[in-house]
C-alpha cells in the first residue's frame, strides 16, 4: 500500500469485528486497527491471544466482559481522553451484538468521545444470507431459560411476520426447538453450526418436522426462523359447525391456540 494513501487512524474507540470461525475472514482494515491499538479489550484473553498471535499482533490485551465492564469502563474512558486508540473485540463476530461493550459505548457517547465501527464477520447476516428466508428479519439474540418469561417472549414474537434470528447454546438446542414447535407452527427453520469452519453444518426443514439434535452438542448455534409460510390452494372447506366452534373458542382462547387446536382436530393447514 502506498504510504501516502494509508488510512489515517484517529484516536478513539474502535469496535472491531473478528472471525466467527475461519481466521481468513478478518479484514485488512481490522488488522491495521488492531496493530495500532494501545489496548485491545476482549472477552477471553486466551482466545483472543490465539487470534493476535496468528496475525503477529503484539498490542496489549485487557480482559473486558459482562462481569467487569462497569468497573473498568471509567479507566478506559480516562485513556481515551488522552487521544489514544483502543479496540474492543468479542470472542467472535461484532462487539456489543449479544456481547459486552454497550456500557463502554454509552460512556463514550456521554463524554463525546469518538467511536468507530470496523465491520466484518457476523453470524447473524451470514446465516440469514444462506437461509432462503425473507431478508426482512428481526435479530433477537439469546433467549431466556425461565419458562414463563420464555413463553411470553415467544408468544409476542410468533405473530411477527419476519424472519427471526436467535443465538442458542448447543446444550439447549433441543429445549428451544421443542418450544418453537409450540409457537411457530407455520414456519421453516435453519440451524447453522460451526459456520465458516471446516465442519460447517446447515440443518433445514419445517419446524414441526425437524428432528432433535445430539444432546451433547457443543458451542453456539445460529438459528433462523422463516417468515410465516403462506398456504395456497386450500381445497378443504370448513363446515358451519366448525366455524361456530371457532367463534366460541376465540372468546376464551388466543388466536394461536385456536388455530393450533382446530388445525389438528380437523386436519387443516
Amino acid at each position: 500500500m502506498d504510504k501516502n494513501k494509508e488510512q489515517i487512524i484517529n484516536p478513539g474507540l474502535y469496535l472491531v469485528s473478528t472471525p466467527i470461525g475461519n481466521m481468513e475472514d478478518i479484514t485488512l482494515r481490522a488488522l491495521n486497527i488492531l496493530n495500532k491499538s494501545i489496548i485491545i479489550l476482549c472477552e477471553d484473553t486466551r482466545r483472543s491471544a490465539k487470534l493476535l498471535s496468528h496475525f503477529q499482533i503484539k498490542s496489549k490485551l485487557l480482559s473486558y466482559h459482562k462481569f467487569n465492564e462497569k468497573k473498568i469502563s471509567g479507566d478506559i474512558i480516562d485513556v481515551l481522553k488522552k487521544n489514544k486508540i483502543i479496540s474492543l473485540i468479542s470472542d467472535a463476530g461484532t462487539p456489543t451484538i449479544s456481547d459486552p461493550g454497550i456500557v463502554l459505548v454509552n460512556k463514550c457517547i456521554e463524554e463525546n468521545l469518538s467511536i468507530y465501527p470496523i465491520p466484518g464477520p457476523s453470524a447473524v447476516t451470514s446465516a440469514v444470507s444462506v437461509s432462503g428466508f425473507s431478508d426482512k428479519y428481526l435479530f433477537y439474540g439469546f433467549l431466556t431459560k425461565k419458562e414463563n418469561e420464555l413463553n411470553n417472549t415467544l408468544n409476542n414474537l410468533c405473530d411477527l411476520n419476519y424472519s427471526i434470528v436467535f443465538f442458542i447454546p448447543g446444550t439447549k438446542i433441543n429445549f428451544y426447538i421443542s418450544k418453537f414447535k409450540n409457537f411457530f407452527l407455520d414456519r421453516k427453520i435453519l440451524i447453522a453450526k460451526e459456520m465458516t469452519k471446516m465442519h460447517e453444518v446447515f440443518i433445514r426443514g419445517d419446524i414441526l418436522s425437524i428432528k432433535p439434535l445430539p444432546d451433547n452438542a457443543k458451542g453456539e448455534f445460529t438459528v433462523v426462523l422463516s417468515e410465516k409460510i403462506k398456504v395456497k390452494n386450500i381445497n378443504k372447506k370448513i363446515n358451519e359447525s366448525v366455524k361456530i366452534e371457532i367463534k366460541k373458542m376465540l372468546k376464551k382462547y388466543s388466536h394461536k391456540d385456536v388455530v393450533e387446536f382446530i388445525s389438528k382436530k380437523e386436519n387443516l393447514p
